[in-house]
This record gives C-alpha cells, sequence and structure tokens, in this order.
C-alpha cells in the first residue's frame, strides 16, 4: 500500500514540475502588458450652439479620443441643449468638461426668451449623480493669464504700485471665481487654458491649467513648445497639481491648425512630458465647406494614430521628466513671449527681463523638456525642490 502511494505521490509530482516549467516557460515568454498611465485627449467644440454640429463631431472622434470639452457658451448658456449634449456625450462613452463664462447662465426657453430660471451652480449640483466620474469638471474663465499680459477686456487687474501687490491682487480675485465652484461641494476639478501666467492661475486655485501651444508663439526667437510646457508643468508640479496642453490657431486663414504631422508630435510631447490632458480646438464654423470646422482628416488621422499607441504601445513614447529648475523672483509676473514683453501687462520690461530670458534661453538649449521654470515662493516650491537633479537661481545661486 505504501509502496502503491508512493509510486501515485511520485506520478503527481513529476506533473505537477512540468506544469510549474510550462507556467513559468510561457509566462516569461510573453511580453509585459503595458498600461498607460490616466491620459485624456480630445477636442474642445467652441462657439456653435448647434446640438447637431456637436453631435456630428462627436460621432466623428467617439473611437479614437476620451475626452470632449464643451467649450461654446451659446450650448452652456441653454440648459435644454446642454443637457441633451451631456447625454449624448456620456452615452458615447466618453469623459466631458463644459465650459461656463459666468455664475449665473440665462436659460433660452421654449417661448423664444431669456429666463432667470437656469444657474450653472444648481446644474453642477445635478452633474456629478447624473452622469459619475464621466463629468470631469467645469472650465471656467478663459486665458485669465494673457487678458492680464495684452490688457484684454478681461483682465483682473487694472494698476498697481508694485509686482507684489499686483500678483496678490490678481491671485485673490482670481480664487474668488475659481473657489464659488468647489463651494458646491460636488467638483474636484477646475480648468482653465492660458499662455501665460501659468503659475498664478494654479496658486488661484485651478486644478488644472492647459497650456495653449499657439501658432506664434515662436515669433521673436522664443524657444516655442518646450517653454511652454518648462513654464505650465513646472507650475503644476510645485502645486501637486495635473496640467495639460490644447492646440489651438496656427494661422488666421485656412489651414488655421497646424498639420496633422505637427499635432501628431505634439500630443506625444504633451504625453512624454508629464501631461494628463492633450486638447484639440475645434471652430465649428469656418470653413463653411467642412462638418467638422476647422479638423481636417489628417488632423483626424492624428489623433487616431496617436490614440493607437497610446493604447497598444504607451512604453514607446519617451518620457522626459523634469530634472532641472530655474527660478524666477517671486511675484515677477513676466510674459516670456519675447525679450521685450511686459511683466503683469502693466510693467515695462527692464534689465532683469533680458537676462532671465537668456537664461532660460540657454537652459532650454541645454536640457530642452527637462527644464522646469518656478517661482522663488517659499511656501510653495520648498517641498518640490528636493525632486531636481539641479536648481538655478534667477540671481546667479547654483544648488
Amino acid at each position: 500500500m505504501n509502496s502503491k502511494y508512493s509510486i501515485i505521490a511520485a506520478a503527481l509530482l513529476i506533473v505537477l514540475v512540468s506544469a510549474s516549467i510550462f507556467i513559468s516557460v510561457n509566462l516569461l515568454s510573453k511580453p509585459a502588458t503595458t498600461v498607460a498611465r490616466q491620459f485624456y485627449v480630445g477636442v474642445e467644440f467652441a462657439y456653435s450652439n448647434q446640438f447637431g454640429d456637436l453631435k456630428a463631431l462627436v460621432d466623428k472622434v467617439k473611437d479614437y479620443t476620451n475626452l470632449f470639452v464643451i467649450g461654446s457658451i451659446g450650448i452652456s448658456f441653454n440648459r435644454s441643449v446642454l443637457d441633451r449634449s451631456c447625454d449624448y456625450i456620456n452615452a458615447s462613452g466618453l469623459n466631458f468638461i463644459v465650459f461656463f463664462t459666468s455664475f449665473t447662465s440665462p436659460d433660452y426657453n421654449s417661448s423664444g426668451g431669456w429666463s432667470d430660471s437656469y444657474t450653472t451652480f444648481n446644474w453642477m449640483l445635478d452633474a456629478p449623480g447624473k452622469y459619475g466620474n464621466k463629468f470631469l469638471g467645469i472650465y471656467r474663465y478663459d486665458e485669465p493669464g494673457g487678458n492680464q499680459l495684452d490688457n484684454g477686456t478681461s483682465r483682473l487687474i487694472q494698476e498697481g504700485a508694485s509686482y507684489s501687490e499686483v500678483s496678490q491682487n490678481y491671485v485673490g480675485n482670481l480664487s474668488s471665481i475659481v473657489e464659488y465652484y468647489y463651494n458646491t461641494g460636488n467638483l474636484s476639478t477646475i480648468v482653465t487654458s492660458d499662455y501665460g501666467l501659468y503659475w498664478f492661475d494654479y496658486k488661484s486655485s485651478y486644478s488644472d491649467v492647459f497650456a495653449e501651444f499657439l501658432g506664434n508663439e515662436t515669433r521673436h526667437g522664443s524657444p516655442g513648445r518646450p517653454l511652454i510646457v518648462s513654464l505650465d508643468r513646472g507650475a503644476a508640479q510645485s502645486f501637486h497639481k495635473d496640467w495639460g496642453v490644447i492646440v489651438t490657431w496656427q494661422y488666421n486663414q485656412a489651414p488655421y491648425l497646424e498639420s496633422g504631422d505637427q499635432l501628431y508630435s505634439d500630443l506625444n510631447l504633451a504625453y512624454s512630458t508629464g501631461a494628463t490632458y492633450a486638447i484639440v480646438f475645434s471652430y465649428p464654423i469656418y470653413p463653411e465647406n467642412n462638418s467638422y470646422g476647422i479638423l481636417l482628416e489628417e488632423h483626424f488621422q492624428a489623433l487616431q494614430k496617436f490614440w493607437n499607441v497610446l493604447n497598444n504601445n504607451p512604453n514607446s513614447i519617451a518620457q522626459n521628466k523634469a530634472t532641472v529648475a530655474y527660478v524666477l523672483p517671486q511675484d515677477y509676473g513676466f510674459g516670456f513671449r519675447s525679450y521685450n514683453d511686459n511683466i503683469w501687462g502693466l510693467f515695462p520690461p527692464n534689465n532683469l527681463t533680458q537676462k532671465i530670458s537668456a537664461d532660460i534661453h540657454f537652459l532650454l538649449a541645454k536640457y530642452n523638456s527637462s527644464l522646469n521654470v518656478i517661482y522663488d515662493d517659499p511656501k510653495v516650491i520648498d517641498s518640490t525642490l528636493n525632486s531636481y537633479q539641479k536648481v538655478f537661481y534667477w540671481n546667479e545661486t547654483i544648488t
């Protein structure tokens, strides 16, 4: 009996060992599954108030994007169209963000007039319960930094005696707008897009700032995309927030947007440098013979190509982490679009602006996308300085 059980046990042992070897060999012979980090890529639908136009764009991109931004106040002002749009986007499996321009939006009712029965506050109270995590948050106050630098109609600060005074007032005023929406109790994501003063946008409590990849930001010798990444990513990481990019106008006439190849390159740059969002701006009115506005077939092909890489082989996109930082003076709201750009839209350039611009040009040439540009704000940067291998200060200090 003992001999019989011994033979059976030995046979079982051989089978188990063989099976283990077989399983191990097969597991080791298969390539490791690559999983992309959380990344949102999609389009912003701007300016048209027609549900049909929005639906057409959703249908076009829903198979190779995961984010849709409603950037049209013609839709967000009209609750019935907004609800219909969000319902359709949600049913299509896309995440979405909605652009609002005021605390209270009038509602265009069925009798053909505007009423004051619709408030964005009430809509936002309902949206998370209705759409769950597909509703990512809201887009509030377009280009606050750019408006300030260019003395736009929506600039927050008209005058100031010093950089610190303007900085404090800018952050204070913008924070009061942003934090209103957090107070709904249902929102954790409030975003904007901008082309300057990213640091101060984040300091004003935005959860995400989408840096604008403009067609003309390379003018006057500006380093372009790497500088934009360095400024926005540097701010976001210092405030422990996410960040993103939005590809906007390249030209003021057809073809309006950059080429498909350039778009694909920009999408790769966003992902490789650590962004959480990459968005393509769509203006659906021009050219009139195109159902998708300024987005052409080459742009959709670029989005689809990037989506395939992102989902099938994300490790093929090289990662460019920030290992070097350049520290600016506290409250120094310089525009960075040229050596002679202004400060806060209120002060002219000076010798320091030229030095800082030259420093950053030099460092970008040497470190490219490994550089972050941050501010000497001890309450913010102290917790992140140790993450850099080398830190350069505007006053020539190097650590």
